[in-house]
């Protein structure tokens, strides 16, 4: 690290320290005339000044809290959304500890203590960094649940939240770390060197973690899917989204088992939503096979008057049946309808296919299945058997 390099990692707190001990002299300047002797009395003894100058931030903080912010929470209160209530009382605290611990800083840098000076203030400002670290990670999350309420900021909806919200709670730690490192004198450009190596050996580590933090990032920007659609993977699983997280995403299975799935594995995957339509309904395919001769336009009657019955089925779209091939041994039918909820396909298959079993029977429909004739040229004689018995 050069000369340069070192002055320049010390300035922000060296100016920070002779701004505390500048303004000591001039707080004789704001006190009114009347006060100026007893002030002079007390600087003769700093311990006392120190005192009496924490007790007068304390005391100002206090009215701060308590005035001030009592008055904007009025304010507040007019409007109808809670975000802005919620974000002022997020601002109670660092603003308190603000104003009480600068004035304690100054009381330390008055005081005249022998050794310790430094590090005190430097701890001092520290927590002060750190309160306003924490009202900003809070802050941060009330706006964007306030931005994705509001239907002007298209930009910002539930499937973008969780980018946005880590993205600016790094920033805010980022920025944090930084201002901490040049507080205590730290240069944090040899810092940042340093772990940019650790870095690259950390990513060659941990690519299958970061491989699935960046599909993160990808699905939730692009957004195949949501919470609470039904996908099917091509590696076999189906299910409800109940989670999209930055490194997996959860998928609810019709047993009620949730699957977790890496995000770098359903990035390369082939995904099938079956919630991804303009709606949530879903249209289902029912083969059914009837016997060549049968009378086809009772059979699509027949299945179309299934199909309308059932309580689960969509008037619109309606009710279609579809004459698709002519098997080996029926004439295949389709049965086309539309359901409201994909999670209850296989059930309303279920009992559409025993309806249309008993309608079946009932209209004397048959349905055809496997049958094998064997012919047999010639009978064998008598004596042949014998022979090959004995």
């Amino acid at each position: 690290m050069t000369p340069d390099d070192s002055v320049a990692g010390t300035e922000t707190p060296d100016m920070i320290r002779n701004t505390l001990s500048d303004s000591l002299p001039t707080i004789a300047a704001w006190l009114p005339d009347p006060v100026l002797p007893f002030w002079e009395a007390i600087a003769e003894f700093p311990l006392l000044g120190a005192l009496i100058l924490a007790l007068t931030f304390f005391v100002l903080a206090l009215i701060i809290r308590v005035v001030v912010f009592r008055s904007l929470k009025g304010l507040t209160g007019l409007t109808r959304t809670l975000a802005d209530d919620r974000i002022l009382n997020d601002l109670r605290k660092p603003v308190f500890t603000t104003v009480f611990f600068l004035g304690l800083a100054l009381a330390v840098r008055s005081a005249g203590l022998p050794v310790g000076t430094a590090v005190i203030v430097n701890l001092l400002l520290s927590v002060m960094i750190a309160s306003w670290m924490r009202a900003a990670l809070r802050i941060s999350t009330e706006l964007l649940c306030g931005l994705e309420r509001n239907q002007r900021f298209t930009l910002v909806e539930p499937r973008t939240i969780p980018l946005f919200d880590l993205s600016l709670k790094l920033l805010t730690i980022l920025l944090g770390s930084y201002v901490l490192l040049l507080v205590w004198g730290i240069n944090p450009i040899g810092w940042l060197a340093s772990a940019g190596i650790v870095g690259i050996a950390v990513g060659f580590a941990a690519k299958d973690t970061l491989a699935n933090l960046f599909s993160g990032f990808f699905i939730v920007a692009d957004a195949p899917y949501k919470i609470g659609d039904y996908i099917n993977l091509d590696s076999g699983e189906r299910g409800k989204v109940s989670a999209i997280g930055l490194r997996s995403t959860r998928l609810l299975t019709r047993a009620d088992v949730e699957i977790t799935i890496p995000n770098g594995v359903i990035a390369n995957a082939k995904i099938v939503n079956e919630s991804g339509g303009p709606d949530l309904k879903i249209r289902i395919r029912i083969p059914v096979g009837v016997a060549y001769g049968s009378d086809v336009d009772l059979v699509s009657r027949v299945l179309c008057s299934v199909g309308e019955a059932h309580p689960e089925t969509c008037s619109d779209p309606e009710v279609r049946v579809r004459l698709r091939n002519f098997g080996a041994s029926s004439l295949d039918f389709d049965l086309l309808t539309w359901i409201e909820h994909p999670e209850h396909r296989g059930r309303i298959t279920h009992e559409i296919l025993m309806e249309v079993y008993r309608t079946f029977m009932r209209e004397g429909i048959e349905i055809p299945y496997s049958k094998h004739d064997v012919y047999i040229k010639s009978m064998p004689s008598e004596d042949t058997v014998v022979t090959e018995t004995s």
